[in-house]
């Protein structure tokens, strides 16, 4: 097959989906477009690792793998606009370049708080850059103001206390995680946080941020106000879907892709954080994620379907978190759950087991030191994607072996 196969989005979706479409034979040219100068890398040590030694960026290949597979990156480029009837996209120097098959994986981009735009000191992290400007901004002697208890902000407190920074954690909800995790698990990431010296405010809107010379200032609703050197936002992300809506592509909660990773548009796909698909493991309930595993294996099977080798995305959700000793991971989805069966584990490490209302197994979740709990909740994706309705006793018995009921 030859042709012209263009990727916008030059992130670890857009880059798997290139070396995958030489991997399956395509002989065509291969564009693997970026608004970055950096070439692919992966975005979770941003807040997970960065603690240890020096901030360093972690290339999805080295550029000899994009020269000797024949991928032509541009980088510090962004697709500016697409003609679906003509198969031309125009990059934001002028060029315009023709495709016949086109993949969107333009990811998402941080949600900001009205009025903070333009504040030097109060930042967003989603990229290398951005993680060096935290990075120059924290130390020993730092305050450090986070604004969101989700999963990037906790990541970051504790990277922020591990190198002997002073964190204060502003939270609106009631709990951490409070969209993203089981109450039991959050309530230990709460208790992990305070411990090692993180100021937790839940419940805690915000009148007003500002910055001067001295730091940033935060006046909460209640009349509290938090002085720091910076702020970093993290209260979720807004997928890039612009480009794609000025197409005419359809749009629900991302674009709206099938199965296949095909947009409205026969010739469009699109992958990744940017993306909204059915889950086939959950009747075509449609989602959007914004995970690791799913961007690798949605640019894969993107790549596979542009090329007309028809491989459906039937992947289950999985999520994971590092924050100080402890590992939290979470497979399937826990929201569509009426009932929830514990196991206890050892060293104070627990699952949990998330049932829908005819009795199957709709998700699992657990926390542990390490990687404790690795092994069951990959064991837990095979029993979900099975569509297992297991026994509740065999699933609270740590005698049980979940290998055994997936057998059975």
């Amino acid at each position: 097959m030859t042709g012209t196969i263009i990727i916008a989005g030059a992130g670890l979706c857009g880059a798997r989906a290139a070396f995958a479409v030489r991997e399956r034979g395509y002989e065509g040219k291969v564009l693997l477009i970026g608004s970055e100068r950096h070439a692919p890398y992966d975005r979770p040590p941003l807040s997970k690792h960065a603690d240890k030694g020096s901030l360093s960026i972690q290339h999805v290949a080295d550029e000899e793998s994009y020269r000797v597979a024949g991928i032509d990156h541009l980088g510090g480029l962004d697709v500016t606009t697409i003609d679906p009837v003509g198969h031309v996209v125009t990059l934001s120097d002028g060029r315009h370049l023709t495709y016949d098959k086109l993949l969107l994986a333009v990811g998402a981009r941080p949600r900001l708080l009205p009025g903070t735009e333009n504040l030097t000191k109060v930042l967003t992290l989603r990229s290398f850059d951005d993680a060096l400007k935290i990075r120059d901004g924290i130390g020993p002697g730092r305050r450090l103001a986070i604004i969101g208890g989700g999963f990037i902000g906790l990541e970051l407190a504790a990277m922020a206390r591990k190198l002997q920074t002073s964190v204060t954690l502003i939270e609106s909800m009631p709990r951490l995680l409070a969209r993203a995790v089981p109450a039991e698990i959050a309530s230990v990431i709460e208790e992990r946080h305070r411990l090692e010296g993180v100021e937790v405010l839940l419940q805690s809107g915000i009148s007003s941020i500002g910055e001067d010379a001295n730091g940033v200032q935060i006046e909460l609703a209640d009349g509290r106000a938090i002085v720091a050197d910076l702020a970093v936002i993290g209260i979720g992300a807004i997928p890039n879907i612009e480009i794609a809506g000025a197409a005419g592509l359809a749009i629900e909660n991302g674009i709206a892709v099938d199965h296949f990773m095909r947009t409205s548009d026969a010739d469009i796909f699109a992958a990744g954080d940017c993306c909204s698909f059915p889950l086939q493991t959950y009747d075509g309930s449609r989602v959007r994620l914004e995970s690791w595993r799913c961007a690798q294996d949605q640019g894969i099977i993107a790549a596979a379907n542009m090329l007309g080798i028809v491989t459906p995305y039937e992947g289950v959700p999985w999520f994971w978190s590092d924050q100080y000793d402890l590992t939290l991971q979470i497979a399937g989805l826990p929201g569509l759950a009426v009932e929830t069966v514990r196991r206890e584990l050892s060293d104070g490490s627990f699952l949990l087991f998330h049932l829908g209302c005819d009795g199957r197994l709709v998700a699992a979740s657990g926390i542990g030191r390490g990687n404790a709990i690795g092994r069951d909740i990959r064991l837990c994706e095979m029993l979900i994607a099975a569509r297992a309705h297991p026994r509740r006793e065999e699933l609270a018995s740590p005698s049980t072996r979940l290998k055994s009921l997936l057998a059975a």
